[in-house]
């Protein structure tokens, strides 16, 4: 399947324009968004990755990166990586996974720089498998009360 994405570098897309082309996930394109920002102190990047991958959107910190979405014609993906600590965690709560999430997540070798995790997001448990391996990445920041 042909991931339609935004692929033009001379044409910075606006928020609107994004959100206009994740279309019908556009409730799962927030849902992971606000997640991310809230739980995480990770600045939002709109970034050119490649003429390949086209725009995304990483979260970046201290010249770190967590996790990057990209927009796609009503879909969007996200990349994480995992070192090899953070895959052995996974292991752990592999059965709390959606199938999608598992079979990308056993079939992507263990590379020296990491485990490189390309989620395509088509529903709800895609995000929520998401969120677990972002936690098992890293912990989420502590609520202050």
């Amino acid at each position: 399947m042909e991931y339609q994405r935004l692929l033009n570098k001379a044409a910075t897309p606006s928020e609107n324009d994004i959100k206009n082309y994740v279309g019908k996930r556009i409730d799962l394109w927030n849902y992971v968004h606000k997640y991310v920002i809230d739980n995480y102190d990770f600045k939002p990047e709109l970034a050119f990755w490649t003429k390949q991958y086209g725009w995304t959107i990483r979260y970046k910190k201290n010249g770190k990166t967590l996790c990057y979405f990209f927009p796609e014609n009503n879909a969007f993906s996200i990349l994480i990586v995992l070192g090899a600590n953070e895959s052995e965690k996974v292991k752990l709560l592999e059965d709390s996974l959606n199938r999608n999430v598992r079979d990308i997540f056993n079939t992507t070798e263990q590379l020296r720089d990491g485990r490189w995790l390309w989620i395509r997001v088509l529903d709800k448990t895609d995000v929520e498998s998401f969120i677990i391996l972002l936690n098992a990445k890293r912990k989420p920041k502590k609520a202050i009360n």
